[in-house]
This record gives structure tokens, sequence and C-alpha cells, in this order.
């Protein structure tokens, strides 16, 4: 079943907000509509890394590889993310910012935390013309996990922070759109009552 975008395409907000989930979740897809209704900028974590790749004529699977021998890569891109993080939080204006890691490294600073998942196989079929293969981007994810883990201490699989959590398997690519426009446009600093506590994470 379809539906028809809501009226007005806009959302006026100057939330910080941050957007994870695994490959095939969505969240480039919502990122990108969240970014064109708010009128803000929107930073993609796994853009900057296939960027990387890309610079170093290397597959993203490769670049992964190395990344998996040496913390340089990892540290080097978080840091990045955290300055972003860190400026976007002071500045009382829209922002989103996505990436595995997102709502840990903006921790308080973020209004709003998102994490987006779908069944495994649904989230297969969806990255399907994608450069990686289906396995080769689930081995990444295990292998992505166990530095996180390693480097920072965080579990990726504690999810009770985010304040929304959707499987974006149920509702279409709109109806995942206007579920969060709706936290967005509901939300109201004065009735909130407090955020999930995240540890500081040290990207040094």
């Amino acid at each position: 079943m379809s539906h028809e975008p809501s009226v007005s395409a806009t959302i006026e907000t100057n939330l910080f907000i941050t957007v994870s989930g695994p490959p095939g979740c969505g969240a480039t897809s919502l990122c990108t509509r969240l970014s064109e209704a708010m009128g803000c900028p929107y930073v993609s974590g796994g853009d900057i890394f296939r960027g990387l790749a890309e610079e170093r004529g290397m597959t993203i699977t490769q670049l992964s590889a190395e990344a998996q021998a040496s913390d340089e890569i990892d540290r080097a891109l978080d840091r990045y993310l955290r300055e972003i993080a860190e400026q976007w939080g002071a500045a009382n204006k829209p922002f989103v910012l996505e990436s595995r890691l997102a709502g840990w490294i903006a921790g308080d600073r973020a209004d709003l935390r998102i994490y987006l998942d779908a069944p495994a196989e649904v989230r297969k079929e969806r990255i399907g013309g994608r450069e990686e293969t289906a396995a080769e981007m689930a081995v990444r994810e295990v292998n992505e996990a166990g530095r996180y883990q390693s480097y920072y201490e965080i579990d990726s699989e504690k999810l009770d922070f985010y304040d929304l959590h959707l499987n974006t398997a149920r509702w279409d690519q709109q109806g995942v759109f206007e579920i969060v426009r709706a936290a967005i446009e509901w939300y109201d600093p004065e009735t909130d009552e407090g955020a999930f506590e995240t540890a500081p994470v040290d990207v040094r």
C-alpha cells in the first residue's frame, strides 16, 4: 500500500539528529529525505569511508581489511565525526549525522538519536546492487562490531539509549519518513523529561 507524501515537505526544526543502523537498514534514504525537508546539511560516515577507499584506489572490502589490521582508519574517521558533532551540537541549527556510531559519538550533543534496522534477509535484498556482496557486508558488520568493542568498549547491540528504534521492513520509505517526521515535529524541549545517557567515547 502506497501513500502520498504530506502536503508540506518542510520540517521546521533546529534539532541535531543522528541516524544509525546496519547496511541496508534504509538510513541513506531517510537521511536524504530529512536533509531536504529540514533544509540542512547531512553527513554520512559511510560516504566518507567510501570516499577514502576511492582515494586510495581500493574497494570497500579492501579498506575494511586494512582497518581491521590497524586502528588508524577507524579512529581518524571517528575523530572527524566527533568534530562535526561538536560543531553542530553547539550551532542550534538543524543537522543530520549518519554512521554506525553516530549516536554514541554525538552523545548528549544530539537532540534526537534514531536507530534503523530490518531483518537480515530484507537488508541483503536491498543491498543486492551495491559494490559489496551481502556476504562481504555481513563480515564487515561483525568485524566493525569487534573493533568498536576493542577500541571504545562499545557494545553495538546496546540499543536502549536510542530515542527511536524502527524496523524499516514494516513501512515503505515514505512511511518511515513520516514516522520520524512526527517524532521531530512533536518534540517539545519544555516537556522533554530526559534522554538515556551514554558514556563519553574517547576517539583519540
